[in-house]
């Protein structure tokens, strides 16, 4: 099977879920749920869109695609309100290389982007070159480790 096809599995499904749900009880929403087109990836960005209520979030954008140029995706982030709310949903190593490129200008700052995990980006700005702050970075097993997504991953 080519790896655009690949589709979560189970437990995949499962662990997207209880980051989705942790996600809910943390209260974040988004003006845009920005996916790759790969299987795996427009089914995770469903499966949060849908926790959080909602569906018509979602956005396939091409330039998330693995091997992807990092600035082609801040340019895409640009065209939204300053005071936009987006979740970018993709795939390593291109996440790790864009979160480093926004921070530090540079692609190696040594940022690992784990499955279902998160980081938080403020004051996006790509005027003349991606530039923000990390405010936090989070592993599903950190948010596991909070219990609350314990709790959650339980609920039908």
């Amino acid at each position: 099977m080519a790896d655009e096809e690949r589709r979560l599995t189970k437990k995949g499904q499962g662990d997207i879920l209880a980051v989705a749900l942790w996600m809910a009880l943390q209260e974040y929403q988004f003006d845009v749920i920005a996916a790759s087109p790969l299987a795996r990836a427009q089914e995770t960005a469903a499966i949060i869109a849908g926790t959080l209520g909602k569906p018509d979030a979602v956005a396939t954008w091409e330039s998330l695609i693995p091997g992807g140029d990092p600035d082609t995706v801040c340019y895409e982030v640009s065209q939204f309100p300053a005071d936009s709310r987006v979740l970018i949903v993709g795939h390593e190593p291109l996440l790790s290389t864009l979160i480093s490129r926004i921070i530090s200008g540079e692609d190696g700052a040594g940022i690992v982007m784990t499955k279902g995990g998160l980081a938080k980006i403020r004051n996006f700005s790509f005027e003349s070159r991606p530039s923000g702050e990390l405010h936090w970075l989070i592993t599903a097993k950190q948010m596991a480790e909070t219990g609350a997504l314990e709790f959650t991953a339980k609920k039908p």
